[in-house]
């Protein structure tokens, strides 16, 4: 009877206790981006990083890196040591002695901050900070009710909207899926603008281009000032090489574009082990590293100083049918060793994301999306693009994935804080107003801090069973459909100055009639 009545007590006190934190309902914390309290994990030995390094000097010096249709990056190497072999009309090989590309890199800032234009959402990219991004380049988009299609210019202001919507994302990333019906020579005006108009967050701008790298600056220097964009970086670029070992010179021109202007780059080679890159996973790593470097030095060689972030997009294939495999455990190790590698190089870096191959946003998209993107957490990556979005191999852009990602991100922010060590977290005192046999519900220490004591999911289902089944057997695809449509409805736009929008519509109208369309 004793042991009932305690019970009856219990249940009361806990029933008032979870009725006030429901009333309350989830605290969520916006931060501009995280600061890590995680060590991160180092995988290989000191000896084990130097052979890695040593090969990447050594598949600069006696492979080299070819360069496509930019003389004017070839010189700047040579200038700079490397020694060149002129291939073909506009090919050139550039081979550099051990330590030279190094060597160079040594400008290059370990952290830097990229302004936003609501200064609140700057993001530190380096330390020990971590910057969530959405996915990049899909050319489709996909969600429950429409299913597969192109993507649109709509498509894409909606995914800026969702996520300057997000406390769990803090940069509202580049080409977020590719609006084909606007013409491919028109569209990054369309895109940047969006990112301005829609966000407040720091953002990516084009860089298919080299002309098309110069608008995106120059759009940056309406809204924020010439002066201010010379000294500070508030854009940037994400540059990929032509792996194996090529550096074409549309991208080598828009590096130097971004540079020359102070902006930011990320370097990032795209390989595919078995294809572009040896199957072995330190065969790859030492071959992103050589081709990464590379395109940081050049920043170096045009502006001293200027940001560049090393970069590093490891992929597996299944090797029976040649398609690409994402979020598989060989290429979370590599991002492993190549946040080992930019910590001894001194460079911020670029890895990982919320990889999958899945064609729906299932169990699959979600296990290997954690598996890739716990490899970005645990390694050290500061800029993680990729982190909402990603399916199909990155061939499409998911509505639904991007809730469920963002809401990981939010899960990601909680485990990146650590444990805190203090008396107030020691809680003797909890268990000491109580003593023995009795529930925390009501004790002081549960009270104060009940409201942030842990992350709560936007999107998971909590409830008994009998509860979700009565409520219809709702899926978590089902829920961030419903979500994603929520947060649009709900969006409001930030404010942005009249005179600053009306000189960005005028210089892209200006731009767009200057040109005729062209679509490929």
């Amino acid at each position: 009877m004793i042991a009932d009545t305690k019970l009856r007590t219990r249940s009361r006190g806990g029933r008032r206790a979870r009725q006030a934190a429901d009333a309350a309902g989830p605290a969520e914390q916006r931060v501009p981006y995280i600061t890590r309290n995680l060590p991160t994990y180092d995988l290989l030995s000191d000896n084990k990083l130097d052979q890695i390094l040593a090969t990447s000097d050594r598949i600069l010096a006696e492979i080299g890196i070819n360069f496509w249709e930019d003389i004017e990056t070839v010189e700047l190497f040579r200038a700079a040591g490397g020694q060149v072999t002129h291939k073909s009309e506009d090919v050139w090989n550039i081979r550099f002695a051990p330590g030279l590309i190094r060597d160079i890199l040594k400008t290059a800032p370990a952290s830097f901050t990229q302004h936003a234009r609501n200064p609140a959402n700057s993001v530190q990219i380096g330390g020990d900070a971590v910057v969530f991004a959405p996915a990049y380049g899909s050319p489709f988009v996909m969600d429950l009710d429409r299913g597969r299609r192109y993507g649109t210019i709509e498509d894409f202001e909606n995914f800026v909207r969702l996520a300057q919507s997000s406390p769990h994302l803090h940069h509202s990333g580049g080409t977020i899926c590719e609006p084909t019906d606007v013409p491919v020579n028109k569209r990054h005006l369309d895109m940047v603008y969006a990112h301005i108009r829609y966000s407040d967050r720091a953002f990516l701008g084009s860089i298919t281009a080299p002309d098309r790298a110069e608008d995106s600056i120059e759009m940056c220097r309406i809204l924020f000032g010439a002066g201010f964009v010379d000294q500070n970086c508030v854009i940037m670029g994400n540059f990929n090489s032509t792996s194996p070992l090529v550096w074409d010179g549309v991208s080598t021109r828009g590096i130097r574009a971004y540079a020359a202007a102070n902006q930011g780059s990320i370097h990032l080679p795209f390989l595919l082990g078995g294809a572009v890159s040896p199957l072995t996973m330190a065969g790859s790593i030492a071959q992103s590293l050589a081709e990464s470097m590379v395109g940081c030095a050049l920043t170096q060689l045009v502006r001293p100083g200027a940001p560049a972030v090393l970069g590093a997009f490891l992929a597996t294939m299944s090797l029976r049918s040649g398609s690409p495999t994402f979020g598989t455990p060989e290429a979370a190790t590599g991002s492993l060793v190549m946040g080992q590698l930019a910590r001894k190089l001194n460079l911020p870096l670029r890895c990982a994301g919320n990889f999958s191959n899945s064609k729906l946003p299932d169990a699959q998209a979600m296990s290997q999306a954690m598996m890739s993107m716990m490899s970005a957490v645990q390694g050290g990556a500061n800029f993680i693009l990729h982190s909402a979005g990603f399916l199909d191999g990155l061939l499409s852009m998911s509505y639904e994935k991007f809730m469920l990602d963002a809401d990981m991100c939010g899960a990601l922010h909680a485990y990146m804080q650590g444990v805190e060590v203090s008396e107030e977290t020691l809680a003797f005192d909890a268990l000491a107003e109580k003593g023995p046999g009795e529930h925390l519900f009501g004790a002081q220490h549960t009270l104060r801090h009940y409201k942030t004591a842990y992350w709560e999911s936007g999107l998971d289902d909590y409830q008994p069973w009998e509860t979700w089944d009565e409520q219809g057997c709702v899926d978590a695809m089902t829920r961030a459909n419903a979500k994603w449509k929520e947060t649009l409805a709900n969006y409001k736009a930030p404010p942005l100055d009249p005179e600053i929008d009306r000189a960005l519509r005028d210089f892209i109208a200006t731009k767009k009639a200057s040109m005729q369309d062209a679509w490929y």
